[in-house]
């Protein structure tokens, strides 16, 4: 077994750059959901190769800080297809994340997926060393698991569970220290022994070669941090600052027998537009309210009402389906006796399905 110990400008430098990636990738997602299918999977894929880029960009970083007593180099077949691997894996969980429900087991699933994507990559890079073997249980293999699964799962959690700028914060350090001690962890349970064989499925890469890919690499990630930063540390929109403050109300009116009456919003399921007038659709009954859909609107935006038609607003609270048609969609309401579905209109399909957590 050979002897080995780590540059520490280069671990400092690791960390950093997961760092950078992480938080690239996750604040690059930010109001994804908002956007339409292709702009959201172009901006899916940027960040998949962003984190995923990160990922491999960051065990080589270590592992150009890797000393031992002998040369070795890497073949560059496995290298790239670690990279793909990475790229590949963070992928498929940002599309479970941007392109599903966002419960609490896609959330989990998808931290699973980023762990076992930083394994898979950290194991086949490995793999690619030649003149050098690393060694391995296949109880290191799990211990490292386990921690890659476990971070990974805390930093998309943190990340996605409330999409504010302090959990992106948070959820950066989280994947940064998935992917840091996740490598560094794997490489303590590795040992390493010289090897003659150098029969690798490509090329030769050398560290020289190696260090120069990785800096172009690392150089694109720092440029998308600049970018993304400005953005993140400008003045966010002060949307609430902005919204005047909900008149006091007894609540929703409506008319029945000559009376004006009071309700909640949340006993409310959908308001119909009816000329300058509205109709409250509320269980079984179907009731005359004396706002336009308009003022309704505006009264009942604070509550979570959203304009789903010109026609109509809608309750989210009370949506028990949702269904996607090409290019505009139905909302169906299963325990409102009185009120069967509502039309989606393709202007309204983005801010419905955000609020029903599409």
């Amino acid at each position: 077994m050979l002897d080995y110990s780590h540059n520490a400008w280069l671990v400092a430098a690791s960390l950093a750059v997961a760092l950078m990636a992480g938080f690239t990738g996750l604040y690059l997602t930010h109001g994804a959901s908002k956007l339409d299918d292709q702009r959201r999977k172009f901006v899916v894929a940027l960040a998949a190769v962003i984190l995923g880029g990160g990922i491999w960009s960051m065990h080589f970083v270590a592992m150009l800080g890797l000393q031992l007593p002998i040369l070795f180099y890497y073949d560059a077949l496995i290298t790239l297809i670690s990279a793909l691997v990475a790229i590949l894996m963070v992928g498929l969980a940002l599309l479970l994340l941007h392109f599903r429900a966002r419960s609490p087991g896609t959330i989990v699933g998808a931290g699973v997926i980023v762990g076992l994507g930083i394994v898979v990559m950290h194991y086949i890079g490995m793999a690619g060393m030649e003149l050098c073997r690393p060694v391995y249980t296949a109880s290191d293999v799990a211990i490292a698991t386990v921690a890659s699964v476990l971070l990974s799962v805390l930093a998309i959690w943190v990340a996605y569970d409330n999409r504010t700028q302090r959990n992106i914060l948070l959820g950066t350090v989280c994947f940064g220290l998935a992917v840091f001690t996740m490598h560094f962890v794997a490489t303590g349970l590795t040992d390493f022994t010289a090897s003659d064989n150098a029969g690798g499925a490509g090329p030769a890469l050398n560290n020289q070669v190696l260090a120069m890919g990785v800096t172009v690499a690392v150089f694109l990630i720092c440029g998308a941090f600049l970018l993304t930063g400005i953005t993140f540390i400008g003045p966010e929109p002060a949307v609430e600052a902005q919204q005047p403050e909900p008149a006091l109300r007894a609540g929703v009116p409506f008319e029945r027998e000559g009376q004006t009456f009071f309700t909640e919003p949340a006993r409310v399921a959908a308001i119909r537009a009816e000329g300058h007038y509205t109709v409250l659709y509320m269980g079984a009954e179907k009731l005359f309210c004396p706002w336009s859909i308009t003022e309704a609107e505006t009264r009942l935006k604070p509550d979570g009402f959203l304009r789903a038609h010109r026609s109509y607003l809608v309750n989210p609270r009370h949506v028990s389906r949702f269904e996607r048609h090409k290019d505009n969609g139905t909302c169906y309401f299963d325990q409102v006796d009185a009120l069967s579905k509502v039309p989606v209109s393709r202007s309204r399909l983005t801010d419905i399905r955000e609020a029903l957590g599409l």
